[in-house]
């Protein structure tokens, strides 16, 4: 196993409570209901698919997608502390990383550049690379080609939403749960989680003292 991919918002950024925020004028201007309980069971990576559980009809898809982009600013998203070592210490040891994001490439790469963990993500996948989103496992898929990856348990997947971990699960790759507001250890391990953790930095903590001691 020698590729570690990852999710975006919720994972390496601290995106949440921005995304919930959006999500709440979103339907508040079209005049759906919405509480945090409601975000939290109807959350997917998929916009497509978290449109129709908060009830948008696609007809009003562009509405939507217009007050998200007047409302969101990914360029103020800020990584979680100590994500950039961590992935650092990773891609050290030899292991390819990547990402797999139900973001756009446009909104996203400049992220990695200001963040400086643009060299360090070798593969990418956005959501405008396949036309099946999270939970569908064609953009995993994708990545472990782009990887070169000959089987899926040649990779991980590492994620904070229950689709993460169903898109991981549907593909056959060992799926990371990070707990976030949107999912809790059970809920991750329910959805097909391998194991979870409390972030990544835990994760990738608790990953390399483990290879360390295997070796």
């Amino acid at each position: 196993m020698r590729t570690i991919l990852f999710d975006w918002d919720g994972t390496i950024v601290d995106s949440m409570p921005a995304i919930l925020q959006t999500e709440a004028a979103i339907c508040r201007q079209l005049g759906l209901p919405f509480d945090v309980s409601i975000f939290r069971r109807t959350f997917s990576p998929n916009w497509r698919r978290m449109n129709r559980a908060l009830g948008i009809s696609e007809d009003r898809d562009g509405e939507a997608n217009q007050i998200w982009t007047a409302t969101f600013s990914s360029d103020q998203m800020l990584p979680f502390p100590g994500i950039e070592d961590a992935l650092a210490r990773l891609a050290a040891t030899g292991y390819t990383l990547g990402l797999v994001t139900g973001g756009d490439r446009a909104d996203i790469e400049p992220q990695l550049r200001r963040l400086g963990i643009d060299e360090l993500m070798r593969v990418r996948v956005y959501s405008d690379d396949t036309a099946a989103g999270k939970p569908d496992p064609r953009p995993l898929q994708l990545a472990l080609e782009l990887a070169g990856c000959a089987h899926a348990d040649d990779a991980l997947y590492v994620g904070d939403a229950l689709d993460d971990m169903r898109m991981a699960a549907a593909a056959g790759v060992r799926g990371i749960g990070i707990i976030s507001m949107v999912a809790t250890a059970d809920d991750l391990l329910g959805a097909g989680a391998s194991e979870s953790a409390r972030s990544v930095v835990e994760w990738a903590d608790r990953f390399l003292g483990e290879s360390t001691s295997a070796e």
